[in-house]
């Protein structure tokens, strides 16, 4: 199979918030951005051409996580250190997190990340394949980004 995710698509109830934690807090670049009053929407990019998020505000209400749809969304960093910048950043931008600080994806794991909320409440985590040796796993026997 050749198919690989191209972009990721969140409905937001408001572009200008979400497009300030997205760009000022989490650092993508603003690729595009389309402002008439009922289609207002914006591409995020990491740096390529290329959008990898893209906000379109056509939400009524916060996310839903009993509902079936997203999940959460996963973001891989370089090293533990990054993510550790991430969530400082983020506390400082008033961001709600699932677990209190760096945590592992399960009991004995090196991978770990941190998880947390955008303003309208998408689940989101930022994570590492390695460098959370010894982090608490907040589920002894199911992974953490399962459950939060």
């Amino acid at each position: 199979m050749t198919l690989r995710t191209g972009h990721t698509g969140l409905n937001v109830t408001d572009l200008d918030r979400s497009l300030a934690f997205y760009r000022d807090v989490l650092g993508f670049a603003l690729l595009a951005e389309g402002k008439e009053d009922d289609r207002r929407f914006a591409f995020l990019g990491d740096g390529g051409d290329l959008p990898v998020l893209t906000l379109w505000q056509q939400a009524d209400g916060g996310y839903d996580g009993s509902r079936a749809g997203l999940h959460h969304l996963a973001f891989t960093a370089d090293t533990v250190e990054r993510v550790r910048e991430y969530e400082t950043a983020l506390r400082a931008a008033g961001a709600e997190f699932a677990h209190e600080g760096l945590v592992a994806h399960r009991e004995g794991s090196a991978s770990g990340g941190i998880f947390f909320h955008d303003p309208d409440g998408i689940r989101l985590e930022i994570s590492v394949p390695d460098g959370a040796e010894g982090a608490p796993a907040p589920h002894a026997s199911a992974p953490t980004c399962g459950f939060f």
